[in-house]
């Protein structure tokens, strides 16, 4: 299917979109399987969401694959999650080589084992000249990124390389895990769940949200497509008339 977004009627392109990847569980339990067999299957549906952005000229991609709040699940279960994201690792590391794709991590890497933290080193080094990014959002939270980058900015300040009337929003920005992202256009949600869960608090101030009621292992480029298809009618005013932002379409400036 060819690209569903419309230029003329969306001034903002479509670059950044972010995933809230849910109902894994649900999904195995639907098909009388243990709830591995769903994570397994939802990191098939992350070779097609590449597919689809690469389709639609996104270029990245960032996907809310473990969340702080999720080292509360069962042993078993974030065990397997774990020896899931290292398998994922070391086998499509090579392929997205191969596909132009730029690995990013984000989150805390303290509960890692030494081999998992060497894999994504590894798998970063190896992809950083991609011109696609996907970023996996793994032990991450978004009160963490901000309090993290709270603590850098005061230990600057601290040190007396940062004044404190120097601190602006584009500052404190530089200071995340995202700081090299632009922010994200539109969050997808799978599953139904109509929340955020801690997930890219400060980035997503203006996103534009998409509520999915399938389960991300059936989450297919259909379902993706439908998803850009909504995007491309919404109207992204940024605080602004819709007056104003059609003054600001017709002078050729670009809405951040």
């Amino acid at each position: 299917m060819a690209n569903v977004s419309s230029p003329g009627n969306q001034p903002h392109p479509l670059r950044h979109v972010a995933i809230i990847m849910d109902g894994n569980n649900r999904w195995a339990k639907n098909q009388g399987l243990p709830g591995i067999a769903g994570h397994e299957r939802g990191v098939e549906r992350v070779r097609d969401a590449m597919d689809s952005c690469e389709r639609h000229n996104i270029s990245f991609l960032t996907l809310f694959a473990f969340s702080s709040e999720n080292w509360a699940r069962p042993v078993a279960e974030v065990r397997g999650l774990m020896s899931l994201f290292t398998t994922y690792l070391k086998k499509e590391i090579p392929e997205l080589q191969k596909r132009g794709v730029c690995l990013k991590v984000i989150g805390e890497r303290d509960q890692f084992s030494d081999r998992l933290k060497q894999l994504i080193i590894e798998g970063e080094q190896k992809t950083r000249q991609g011109k696609m990014t996907l970023t996996l959002a793994v032990d991450y939270g978004g009160r963490w990124d901000i309090v993290n980058a709270a603590r850098k900015i005061a230990l600057k300040v601290q040190s007396g390389t940062l004044r404190p009337e120097s601190i602006t929003e584009e500052e404190f920005n530089r200071h995340l895990s995202t700081a090299d992202l632009p922010p994200p256009d539109m969050c997808i949600r799978t599953a139904g769940e109509q929340r955020i869960s801690n997930f890219l608090l400060w980035q997503q101030a203006y996103t534009e949200f998409y509520f999915s009621p399938v389960f991300w292992p059936d989450f297919d480029d259909r379902a993706f497509d439908l998803a850009v298809k909504e995007y491309s009618n919404r109207q992204r005013r940024f605080g602004m008339t819709a007056e104003q932002l059609q003054q600001a379409r017709l002078g050729g400036k670009h809405l951040a």
